[in-house]
């Protein structure tokens, strides 16, 4: 079964019969042309409605936080010994980052990074 989304665009008939409910519909009326024209996105209207603080925390992106590309993390595949990440995993969330730390650790211990 494919996962990809059928979109069914309605035809003139079907278009006119949409917009004749949607007219008629007094709790939910369609937005007029002078309503629509004043609409500006959020980032610009929430501040003056409730404050700079709780805008910032309404506007946050979900996600980590983009870092400068210098920082950034690469993306690689390792084979390794499943009794090693077992013993990773068992250390709970965020076992990826105490991996990067010990690797990190090992890799200065033996003079690996030249120029730091």
């Amino acid at each position: 079964m494919s996962t990809k989304r059928k979109f069914h665009i309605p035809d003139a008939a079907e278009d006119a019969a949409l917009t004749k409910a949607a007219e008629s519909d007094t709790d939910n009326p369609p937005l007029t042309d002078a309503q629509l024209k004043r609409m500006r996105p959020a980032r610009e209207a929430l501040p003056a409605m409730v404050g700079e603080a709780a805008a910032e925390v309404l506007l946050k992106r979900p996600g980590r936080p983009t870092k400068p590309i210098d920082q950034h993390k690469v993306r690689t595949t390792i084979r390794l010994d499943p009794d090693l990440i077992d013993a990773f995993k068992g250390t709970g969330d965020g076992w990826q980052s105490r991996m990067n730390d010990a690797l990190r650790e090992w890799a200065s211990s033996h003079g690996m990074f030249r120029g730091r």
